[in-house]
C-alpha cells in the first residue's frame, strides 16, 4: 500500500520546537542538531543578507511529524564546497538566471550527513519519489532554477538519482580507526619512511617550544573561544581577504549550547596561546572544522588538525575522523580517499541534459583521481604488516 506524505516549508528553524526537531535528528551528527542550525540562523551568519534563505521542509504522515530536510534558497554558491560556478556562468551567457536556487545542506559544512532526517521505521524509498515531486513543484512556484543536495549519504544519492536528481561524486580524505590500541599502534601500520617523517614533524613542534592540549566542556572557557575566533579570522584573512563566513556570535552560541560536542585543541608557547583548532564530535565520528594561528610554527597545523585528532579517536574508540575538505597532504598522514556525493536537478531540460553529460565526463576523472590518491597511501603492504 502506497504511503502518503504531506509537506510544509518553514522560513526559519524557530518555527519548529527544538525537541521535535531533535527527536527526528536523534541519530544524526552534531551539525543536524537544532542547536547548531539555530546558532547559524540566530547569529545571522545564515540569513537573507548573507544570501541564505531558510526553507526547511517538514514531512508529515497522518499529521505526525516524521521527517525534516534542511533547505535554503541561495543567491550565490559560496559556502557550499560543491562547485557550480561554471553552471551559473553558462546560464548567464544564455540570458538565464541561475540564482536563486534551492539547496539541501548544512551551511558552510562540507561533511556528509543524513540530510533527510527520518523517524525510525519510515521507508526512505517510499518517501523519496514524493519528496522529489514536492520539491520540483516548489521550484516551479518560486521560479527557482534548480535543486542541489550537498554531501548526502551514498544510499540517498542512489535514490535521488533514480528520480533524475543526478549524482555527482567528489573525493575527500578520511581517517579510519582500525581498532588501534595506541597512536604507536597506528604508526606501526605505516611504512618506516612515513613513520619517521611523522615523528619528526611532531618532535619539531615540541622543539620550537610549543605545548599542545585538548580542551573539553569541563575545562573549556569563554576566553578560549574568544582566542579561537581570532585565529579563525586570521586564517580567512590570509586565504581570502575577509574575516570568515561565521561570526563571533555563532561560536559563542556553540560554546553555550553544544559543549558536549566540542573539542578545542590549543597550542601555547611560553604560556601564551598561539594557535587553535575547533572540532565537533559524537560517539561515532570526529569532525575537524576550523583552524587558525597567530604565529607561523613549522608543522603546527599537522599537529593541531591531524595528529591530535587521530590520538583522540584512538583514545575514545571513535571510528572515523573527517578532517575537512580538500588537501592532498592528508594522504601521506594516513587519511584515505573516499567518495562524497551530491545530487542535482535543473528545471530547464536543455541545461539538465547538458549537466548530465558534463557529470559523466567529470566522474571519469574523479575515479582516476581517487585511484591515484589511493596508491599514495603510506600504509605497509599486508605482507609487510605480517612480518
Amino acid at each position: 500500500m502506497r504511503q502518503i506524505f504531506n509537506f510544509k516549508f518553514l522560513s526559519g528553524i524557530e518555527q519548529i520546537d527544538s525537541d521535535c526537531w531533535d527527536d527526528i535528528a536523534i541519530n544524526s551528527d552534531p551539525f543536524h542538531q537544532y542547536a547548531f542550525i539555530e546558532a547559524l540562523e540566530r547569529s545571522k551568519s545564515v540569513e537573507s543578507k548573507t544570501g541564505w534563505h531558510p526553507q526547511h521542509l517538514t514531512i508529515y504522515q497522518n499529521k505526525e511529524l516524521i521527517g525534516i530536510l534542511p533547505l535554503y534558497t541561495k543567491n550565490h554558491s559560496y559556502g557550499e564546497y560543491v562547485f557550480d560556478f561554471a553552471w551559473a556562468n553558462t546560464y548567464r551567457e544564455y540570458g538565464l538566471n541561475y540564482y536563486p536556487k534551492l539547496i539541501c545542506a548544512i551551511p558552510f559544512t562540507p561533511v556528509t550527513g543524513s540530510r533527510l532526517m527520518l523517524k525510525p521505521g519510515i521507508d526512505e524509498s517510499s518517501l523519496v519519489p514524493q519528496l522529489c515531486k514536492e520539491i520540483q513543484k516548489y521550484i516551479s512556484q518560486l521560479r527557482l532554477s534548480s535543486m542541489h543536495w550537498l554531501f548526502v549519504p551514498e544510499t540517498l544519492s542512489r535514490s535521488l538519482n533514480s528520480q533524475q536528481h543526478m549524482t555527482r561524486r567528489a573525493v575527500q580524505f578520511q581517517w579510519f580507526n582500525r581498532n588501534y590500541h595506541s597512536y604507536d599502534d597506528f604508526c606501526s601500520t605505516l611504512t618506516s619512511r612515513r613513520r619517521k617523517s611523522i615523528r619528526n614533524e611532531r618532535r619539531k613542534v615540541i622543539e620550537q617550544g610549543v605545548q599542545v592540549e585538548r580542551k573539553f566542556a569541563e575545562n573549556l572557557t569563554h576566553e578560549d573561544i574568544e582566542f579561537f575566533y581570532q585565529c579563525y579570522q586570521q586564517t580567512y584573512l590570509k586565504r581570502s581577504g575577509h574575516k570568515g563566513y561565521l561570526n563571533r556570535d555563532f561560536f559563542n552560541r556553540l560554546y553555550y549550547t553544544m559543549q558536549k560536542n566540542i573539542m578545542l585543541v590549543l597550542a601555547k608557547r611560553n604560556d601564551k596561546p598561539i594557535a587553535s583548532a575547533l572540532y565537533l564530535y559524537d560517539d561515532k565520528q570526529l569532525y575537524g572544522r576550523y583552524w587558525g594561528t597567530m604565529e607561523d610554527v613549522n608543522n603546527l597545523h599537522y599537529e593541531c588538525c591531524y595528529y591530535q585528532g587521530i590520538e583522540f579517536c584512538i583514545e575514545q574508540n571513535i571510528k572515523t575522523f573527517n578532517p575537512g575538505t580538500q588537501g592532498e597532504h592528508k594522504i601521506l598522514r594516513g587519511f584515505e580517499p573516499i567518495y562524497c556525493y551530491s545530487n542535482h536537478w535543473l528545471a530547464e531540460p536543455a541545461f539538465h541534459d547538458g549537466v548530465k553529460r558534463f557529470l559523466k565526463q567529470e566522474d571519469a576523472g574523479i575515479v582516476t583521481y581517487k585511484q591515484n590518491a589511493t596508491e599514495l597511501l603510506p600504509f605497509k603492504s599486508i605482507e609487510d604488516q605480517d612480518n
